[in-house]
């Protein structure tokens, strides 16, 4: 396992904003997961309220495995009655998600600003 930077998080208009910022972050391959599983859920539980969007602008690459944490992050925002959205999908990653329609169950939106809004609604 690789030590990435900590993932940067704010509060924005009380929305929990977590971005995925560095180099180390473009391709989110096995190397990186445990850490960033292990960040994320830890944010995702702890966020109050339990309003979350992971903003991954900076990220030009992730699978199968990443997606798998995606899902565990939206999973414990909703059992904490909470909401999770998508930001700032580059052009292969928004592909991958709308293929694997993962657009239909979280929103995704091309910033974080909006994203913001749309849990708000």
């Amino acid at each position: 396992m690789i030590t990435a930077a900590a993932p940067q998080v704010a509060v924005q208009d009380g929305v929990t904003v977590v971005s995925l910022v560095g180099a180390e972050y473009e391709n989110l391959d096995e190397r990186l997961l445990d850490g960033i599983r292990t960040s994320l859920l830890d944010i995702a539980q702890s966020a109050n309220p339990p309003l979350m969007v992971l903003d991954l602008s900076h990220t030009k690459f992730f699978g199968s495995a990443f997606i798998e944490i995606l899902f565990r992050v939206a999973n414990r925002m909703k059992n904490r009655g909470g909401k999770f959205a998508l930001s700032g999908l580059t052009k292969y990653c928004a592909e991958v998600i709308h293929i694997t329609h993962l657009d239909s169950l979280w929103p995704v939106l091309p910033e974080s600003t909006a994203a913001v809004a749309k849990l708000k609604e």
